[in-house]
């Protein structure tokens, strides 16, 4: 599975965006999806987790309440709809698939996109 992440940008503290995670491989559905992050200095950490049927998430304690994994396997695309931002959120978003979610192991990485929240 090869996985492109995008909907990155700028925004300020208090608003939203919407990454994207597009899959490109036969068996997309068949793989738990993703999202991590990265902020400067930092090490990547989990945020987010969603079964294959879609059913079942996990959130990171930090964004519960604000982010929303969703995915659409007619579409081969995963998302992350990212409420209340904080200047804390910003960092290198990125999304995996498959293996250890919640340990930051998966089997598939896709490649980054920045978000940036101004305070």
């Amino acid at each position: 599975v090869q996985l492109q992440a995008s909907g990155g940008g700028l925004v300020q503290a208090g608003g939203s965006l919407r990454l994207s995670c597009a899959a490109y491989g036969r068996t997309f559905s068949s793989y738990r999806m993703g999202w991590f992050r990265q902020a400067p200095g930092k090490e990547r950490e989990f945020v987010a987790a969603i079964s294959w049927t879609g059913d079942s998430t996990d959130y990171a304690d930090s964004v519960k309440g604000r982010f929303t994994i969703s995915r659409d396997n007619a579409k081969n695309t995963a998302y992350l709809q990212m409420d209340s931002l904080k200047p804390e959120d910003t960092a290198v978003y990125y999304c995996g698939s498959g293996g250890r979610l919640r340990a930051g192991v998966p089997d598939y990485w896709g490649q980054g996109t920045l978000v940036t929240v101004s305070s």
